[in-house]
């Protein structure tokens, strides 16, 4: 599984940053940054990243292989 985010809906709001800063970050510049591949443990962050994104721009690759 990978963590995607739609570049197309993403606004930088910074909501996964705080709900899962393990694996999102905004730059000094306020772009997002994130790492597509995340360890088990941080899947309860990384769902609650996605529940608390405003413009519903981040999913699970359930397809994607590592």
């Amino acid at each position: 599984m990978k963590i995607v985010v739609d570049a197309g809906k993403c606004q930088n709001h910074g909501q996964c940053a705080i709900s899962a800063p393990t694996n999102f970050e905004l730059t000094a510049g306020g772009e997002l940054q994130y790492q597509e591949s995340f360890d088990e443990e941080n899947i309860a962050d990384i769902e609650d990243a996605i529940d608390a994104c405003p413009l519903q721009a981040i999913f699970l690759n359930q397809d994607a292989r590592d």
